[in-house]
């Protein structure tokens, strides 16, 4: 058994069974990036530089979704609609958790 410590906000939200719509408690974004965050960041270990926290929603959400322009510099700000589309497509968004991880809590020190 592979075990990984990964670092979340303490108000995220528990993981959602796999297959459950998601809820942005970040554990898949904190343990690996997806295959779009492999190609822009060039890395396949997580945590996924584009993670974001959202203080007003309590939950973690995709940068490349919500700033793409910020992460993918020469994507002129009209083509970002156009770009979230795609990327939302490309990374199954909205199609539920898919993260097999079984999470832990964390021990008392």
């Amino acid at each position: 058994m592979h075990r990984e410590v990964i670092h979340l906000h303490r108000a995220a939200p528990a993981k959602p069974a796999e297959g459950a719509a998601c809820n942005g408690c970040g554990v898949c974004c904190a343990l690996e990036t997806c295959p779009v965050a492999r190609l822009r960041f060039l890395r396949i270990a997580g945590p996924c530089p584009a993670l974001e926290w959202s203080a007003a929603e309590s939950r973690y959400r995709c940068g490349l979704l919500l700033r793409p322009a910020h992460y993918v510099g020469a994507l002129p700000r009209v083509a970002e609609g156009a770009a979230r589309r795609l990327l939302a497509r490309w990374i199954s968004a909205g199609s539920g958790c898919d993260c097999a991880a079984e999470i832990s809590p964390e021990r008392p020190r």
